[in-house]
């Protein structure tokens, strides 16, 4: 994973925020950090089921 984070404005339903509120602080995670676990977790599964996904790399020049 790269080492450069992008920022990303997430609309997110209350109650659901509230809850991953919950879960990160049992984890001891920011809801941030909780997200991005979470994020990770949906793609990792994809991936064993699909196979991995190959992002090409953008010239940033």
């Amino acid at each position: 994973m790269a080492d450069y984070k992008k920022a990303y404005t997430l609309r997110i339903d209350e109650t659901l925020l509230d809850k991953i509120r919950v879960i990160a602080e049992k984890n001891k995670r920011s809801i941030n950090a909780q997200i991005e676990y979470l994020i990770q977790q949906c793609v990792e599964e994809f991936e064993a089921e699909h196979g991995e996904i190959k992002i090409e790399e953008e010239n940033t020049e």
